[in-house]
């Protein structure tokens, strides 16, 4: 569980902890209790079973770091009673088997005098970086108690959390018989046959025969809403039974409520699912199957996962991770850390780029941006190999990385892997990465960098339009959601094509796709950008207000707590896919969206996008300095707002184009272009006929 990851072959992480309060005078005993967790010797860079540790032990004297202990061969080691179950892979991440008998009762100089050690080994691993880790631990956040415990067979119970959830359980024993092995299987959802979905998550507890014996995972976790338990012969109590979400301990960052409780209960199941998501310094696309940091899940989850929390040094772990993976020709793997060959396309590789600017606009922090810029360069000139008559064509697959994904978990009879789909996603994507790679260069000041992405720009966009425009039903490719709102959204486009390729993409939706979304992982974080920034919040309310398949809706009228991998809720249930749209209840309904140009909130675009069936909204999102809140409600057509602006952050009013005037703190104004409604920190009351 600790230290974060990282790819082990490149790097590895100090953990530092302050002892001072646990020092006493006389004898004092330095115990470290370790597991191999990631460190598997088929993965990159692990050159032995495990677990290793290097330590030492520092004092502070006269402004100077000594050293008085370092860890060699006169340490002592045993076995603890702990053992890994699984090999850590996807469906095979197993859990622990615990020999009650072999554990420790305590730590006192007694107890480890009396067992039995025998002297650790020196061993030699290949070179790496080794560096302090920069991100915050893993920490416990809420302790659960069980919903339901109920008979699942004989000895066999089968307890319901009430939620999903990532972490472990803690469970107090009734008394047991030495030698009794109490087996725990974890899992999220049941099969459409009444069966659990098993998922390879797994605990064995042997018992001592000792009195108030106890279960608790201690190197490794897992993510569940249903635990069965066998081989036990008295039904645990409810009392008996703790589960804790555990989760790196970032801070929350934002909160939003409005007058529509299924909206409400949307945002606040997405808000939910990526503290689910975040053990060890990344986002994983789920916490029980694979346990990835899939690039594309962070690409769709970005602006989502980042106005919600405080991710900054996550992120600063993460984009290191992704630069440790990249290889001498400028490839990228799909995940990272990268222990083993994962599917995905140029929207995974490229997430070094998006995911670094992402985190430079919404935390004002440009180390990320300036750290990796070459890293970006050589990754695009790795692209640019594979760029045949002026479009990206597939790359083949390595051994690291495999398939070449557009979209990904779309809906039923929406094809992803169609060509013409996969063409437009893959080539708009890289369009906006030479967008973004111009922005950033322009930040650095590196001005012949900039013309040069935004030749590349221009020259992809006219490619695309040509290679995939059809002008005799202004559309794009296979007219999917995703295929017309990626060239609108990437201003591949042309001005004078957007009102008509608008109308067939709101045709499409409403006559062929019964008004619901109809894309997938790649798609929805790409619709929520352009919905904002083209105030269709109509559009988009009149989608999530839908209550059949697909839609978030449909999850939780089916029982969710946490958002799926696939629409139909195969295969996982606390998954990264669909994440995306949680922005646009900050952006759109909430009416706060960060300018790029002055990053870090330090100027924010106030711009509530009111769709009917919503009469007010209270939103809040912390920033570098201090609480930003935005408060409306419409009363008789009159919008009411309440803002507060936080010292050192200044604000752009945008209102409708037929707002011709609006009154704030009681004096009227003309309602102009959004640069020249500023408004300056401090409170104020807005209001404006709608």
């Amino acid at each position: 569980m600790s230290p974060s990851v990282s790819q082990f072959n490149k790097r590895s992480y100090i953990v530092t902890y302050d002892v001072s309060p646990y020092i006493r005078q006389g004898r004092n005993d330095l115990v470290i209790w370790l597991a191999r967790g990631w460190y598997r010797p088929r993965f990159p860079g692990v050159a032995y079973e495990g677990p290793l540790v290097k330590a030492q032990l520092e004092v502070l004297k006269n402004g100077k770091w000594d050293t008085l202990i370092a860890s060699d061969i006169t340490w002592s080691c045993r076995e603890s009673g702990y053992t890994g179950l699984g090999t850590w892979g996807a469906h095979r991440f197993g859990g622990e088997r615990v020999e009650a008998a072999e554990l420790l009762s305590d730590f006192t100089a007694a107890t480890l005098d009396a067992a039995t050690w025998i002297s650790a080994k020196e061993v030699e691993v290949p070179p790496h970086a080794v560096a302090p880790m920069m991100t915050e631990p893993n920490r416990i956040q809420n302790m659960i108690r069980p919903a339901t415990i109920t008979s699942f067979g004989k000895d066999s119970w089968l307890v319901d959390m009430g939620t999903a959830l990532t972490g472990w359980v803690e469970i107090d024993f009734p008394k047991l018989t030495e030698g009794q092995e109490i087996v725990f299987e974890y899992f999220d959802h049941f099969r459409e046959d009444g069966q659990p979905a098993r998922q390879g998550q797994i605990n064995r507890y042997i018992a001592s025969g000792q009195n108030a014996e106890k279960f608790e995972n201690r190197f490794n976790y897992h993510g569940f809403r249903y635990m069965t338990i066998s081989n036990l012969s008295v039904a645990p109590s409810l009392d008996d039974i703790r589960a804790y979400l555990i989760h790196t301990n970032f801070r929350e960052a934002s909160s939003f409520e409005c007058s529509d409780p299924e909206m409400n209960a949307i945002h606040d199941m997405i808000q939910y699912t990526l503290r689910c998501l975040s053990i060890g310094g990344y986002i994983v696309d789920c916490p029980q199957i694979e346990r990835l940091g899939y690039g594309g899940d962070g690409n769709a989850s970005s602006q989502t996962a980042q106005t919600m929390y405080n991710l900054s040094p996550l992120y600063a772990n993460w984009m290191q991770a992704w630069a440790d993976c990249m290889r001498e020709d400028g490839d990228m793997p799909h995940t990272a850390p990268n222990p083993y060959n994962a599917g995905g396309g140029p929207y995974w590789c490229g997430f070094i780029i998006t995911g670094s600017w992402d985190t430079y606009v919404n935390y004002g922090d440009s180390r990320l941006i300036e750290k990796y810029y070459p890293v970006m360069q050589h990754w695009l000139e790795f692209v640019q190999k594979h760029i045949v008559d002026g479009l990206l064509e597939r790359w083949p697959n390595t051994n690291y990385r495999n398939w070449f994904l557009g979209d990904w978990a779309t809906p039923t009879g929406v094809e992803q892997t169609a060509t013409e789909s996969v063409g437009i996603v893959t080539n708009c994507f890289i369009s906006v990465c030479y967008a973004t790679m111009e922005k950033i260069a322009l930040v650095l000041g590196k001005k012949d960098d900039a013309k040069l992405y935004a030749g590349k720009k221009e020259a992809l966009r006219q490619q695309i339009h040509e290679r995939f425009f059809d002008s005799a039903t202004n559309s794009y490719a296979t007219r999917s959601q995703i295929d017309l709102i990626y060239p609108m959204l990437a201003q591949v486009t042309p001005q004078s094509l957007i009102e008509a390729v608008k109308q067939t993409l709101y045709t499409e939706t409403a006559q062929n796709k019964d008004g619901h979304l109809s894309t997938g992982l790649v798609g929805i974080p790409i619709l929520t950008e352009w919905a904002i920034k083209n105030r269709a919040a109509d559009w988009v309310y009149g989608m999530l207000k839908k209550k059949t398949y697909p839609g978030y809706l449909y999850m939780i009228e089916n029982g969710a707590t946490a958002t799926w991998e696939h629409w139909n809720g195969e295969r996982s249930h606390i998954h990264n896919c669909y994440n995306g749209i949680g922005a646009w209840f900050y952006q759109a309904i909430g009416g706060i969206r960060p300018d790029e140009n002055f990053p870090g909130y330090r100027r924010v675009i106030i711009a509530p996008q009111i769709p009917a069936g919503i009469s007010w909204a209270k939103t809040s999102k912390e920033t570098p300095f201090g609480t930003l809140n935005v408060e409306w409600e419409v009363k008789e057509g009159v919008i009411h707002m309440n803002l507060v602006i936080p010292p050192g952050c200044t604000a752009l009013l945008e209102l409708p184009e037929n707002v011709r005037s609006y009154t704030m703190n009681g004096k009227q104004y003309r309602s102009a272009k959004a640069a020249s409604n500023k408004i300056t920190s401090g409170k104020h009351m807005i209001a404006y006929q709608l």
